[in-house]
């Protein structure tokens, strides 16, 4: 872990509306959230910012908040392995290679579909994906959704992935190396290709939308021992998650300012990100499910994973299911 914010507050609990009385719950739960900073989770931020996940998750006997933030996937994915995140927004293909490997841990909702971009160098011309043979793309480490997306894309157009040099960083070493002339190009999720766009540093060349149309992106994970133990605060957790994509939807200005002052970015940056993006935020698992899929056949042809998991092992839809019926 590079960074940890944490958010601790403590409160008891005695609510008593119109005579009844809700019991204060006997445990005292830290809930560990991990997320990465990009605003395909922006969702997440949203939450922490508005007090909400606190807000919540106190009657399930909630009593404090982490927040720890890591550069990619599969980094998240080896915490939540350690046992050191109960709940992650992260790429929906590193918990494919985890929860094949022995993670006790479920997709419970999406967060977001598309959203990523390939930017190449001011002096490089793109014309079709053969365009890349010999060039070096910085995009996220293998087993990733970029790397996974990228090297799915190349193959369908007959390009053998290891004709590209494709060198595994996380968003700012990927972006540093693009102002540096280091790389020819990047393969990123948002904002990082508007970071290089504005600063006349690279152009998009293709949306990864265009390289695999709807796929999905981020999504909600959750350990086993907590859907096990305490599957009420699992289903709130998916409310507060549909609660703070909305708000995101109908309040996109509010949410650029709560991403740009928690990640310091520059606000005209994060706008015209939200602006351009192909993405989109979701809450659905069900929208994620056949990409999903498609990315688990993907690794195990790439040979991240030893075997194909099932729809079963990877999902469970029916917080969701249960959160929106409501």
């Amino acid at each position: 872990m590079r960074h940890m914010l944490v958010f601790l507050i403590v409160g008891l609990v005695v609510v008593a509306s119109l005579g009844c009385i809700t019991k204060t719950p006997s445990e005292n739960i830290t809930l560990r959230i991990g997320y990465q900073p990009s605003t395909h989770q922006i969702a997440e931020m949203v939450a922490m910012e508005k007090g909400w996940w606190l807000e919540d998750l106190r009657p399930f006997g909630v009593t404090a908040v982490e927040e720890y933030e890591f550069p990619s996937g599969p980094p998240e994915m080896q915490a939540m392995l350690a046992g050191s995140l109960d709940v992650a927004y992260v790429g929906t293909a590193p918990p494919i290679s985890a929860i094949a490997g022995g993670l006790d841990a479920k997709i419970v909702a999406g967060v977001n579909t598309n959203g990523s971009a390939l930017v190449l160098a001011p002096d490089k011309e793109y014309k079709g994906p053969e365009s890349l043979k010999g060039m070096s793309i910085a995009t996220f480490p293998p087993g990733s959704i970029q790397d996974t997306v990228l090297k799915k894309w190349l193959k369908e157009n007959g390009i053998d992935p290891s004709e590209v040099k494709i060198l595994p960083m996380g968003p700012g070493d990927a972006v540093t190396a693009m102002f540096a002339g280091q790389v020819d190009g990047s393969l990123l999720p948002e904002p990082s290709p508007s970071v290089i766009e504005m600063a006349n540093r690279g152009r998009v060349a293709v949306y990864s939308g265009e390289m695999w149309p709807n796929h999905a992106c981020c999504s909600l994970v959750v350990s086993g021992k907590l859907i096990r133990e305490h599957p009420e605060l699992v289903e709130q957790i998916v409310k507060t998650h549909i609660k703070a994509t909305e708000y995101v939807h109908a309040h996109p200005d509010e949410a650029a300012r709560i991403y740009a002052n928690r990640t310091k970015q520059d606000l005209s940056v994060v706008e015209y990100s939200m602006e351009h993006w192909d993405g989109r935020w979701i809450s659905d698992p069900h929208l994620q499910i056949p990409s999903t899929m498609e990315y688990a056949r993907v690794n195990y042809e790439l040979k991240y994973i030893s075997r194909m998991p099932s729809e079963e092992e990877l999902f469970d839809v029916s917080f969701y299911d249960k959160a929106w019926g409501e």
